[in-house]
């Protein structure tokens, strides 16, 4: 049975993936985004039932991070707006291991609305597609927290994930913990990209304090500096976060993409090259 499904931030890591997945198997996907059209924008509420109108599934990323100041009071409206557009089901793109996160998934849990939440481990793509691209580029990265792994998940996993939640009702009510099967910490990540597109790349460790200093020098905005602090500090510094789980295994019956085959299709595009 072919259905209507909005994938909010369907331009973005997972989102673009899991619409054109969806269009792929015939589906009637709307792209929530600011260039979508009808057009979905987190800070115009007002707008957003002209989104759901017709929609029977929606999938939910929430931008920057659902751990940021005033996420929680978007989900909640979101929510009560999708209970009134008649959604069926919520699949919600959450953090593995941020407590603020959690708060939001709750409100989607109690909403009496069916739903999946989904719980990711870091992208294999924020060292292509986010703010560990440019250092790279630079050749020179320096991050903080670099003795610790973390089980790095690709995003083509993660949607995956998102579409057979959407499509099947067995995950209803579940929620899963996407990792990679292997951890790895930054420099280690950074030492393969660099043998595998034979760049010189250097890595050094750097306090925290430093890097946000770093970013506030360079005229990064205080709410994402903010994020990546939280980022690095309470997700990170969480022991849970370098857990890993067979989740993906559990919901699609193979393996994780490894970190290495990532790194190895990546560095074929050239982008880490430019």
């Amino acid at each position: 049975m072919k259905e209507n499904i909005l994938v909010i931030g369907g331009t973005g890591k997972t989102g673009r993936k899991v619409a054109h997945k969806l269009s792929k198997n015939g589906h009637l996907v709307r792209v929530g985004s600011r260039s979508g059209s009808p057009a979905f924008d987190w800070h115009k509420p007002e707008y957003w039932s002209l989104a759901l109108q017709g929609m029977d599934k929606v999938y939910i990323t929430f931008q920057p991070d659902l751990a940021v100041p005033g996420a929680l009071n978007a989900i909640e409206a979101l929510t009560k707006q999708a209970k009134n557009a008649n959604i069926k089901k919520i699949v919600l793109l959450s953090g593995k291991g941020e407590r603020e996160a959690e708060l939001c998934e709750q409100v989607i849990i109690h909403s009496g609305i069916d739903y999946t939440i989904i719980r990711a481990s870091w992208f294999n793509q924020n060292f292509s597609e986010s703010f560990f691209l440019e250092p790279i580029l630079e050749g020179f990265v320096a991050l903080p927290q670099a003795d610790i792994k973390v089980p790095y998940v690709d995003t083509e996993d993660i949607s995956d994930v998102a579409v057979e939640a959407l499509l099947n009702d067995k995950h209803n009510s579940k929620i899963y913990q996407l990792t990679g099967s292997r951890s790895l910490t930054f420099k280690e990540v950074i030492n393969e990209i660099s043998e595998t597109t034979g760049r010189d790349i250097a890595f050094t460790p750097i306090a925290i304090s430093a890097y946000t200093n770093m970013m506030k020098q360079q005229e990064v905005p205080d709410d994402f500096i903010w994020l990546v602090e939280y980022l690095f500090t309470e997700v990170l510094g969480n022991p849970n976060n370098s857990e890993i789980t067979n989740d993906i295994e559990h919901v699609l019956g193979r393996k994780p993409k490894d970190i290495s085959e990532y790194i190895k299709e990546t560095a074929a595009t050239g982008i880490w090259n430019s």
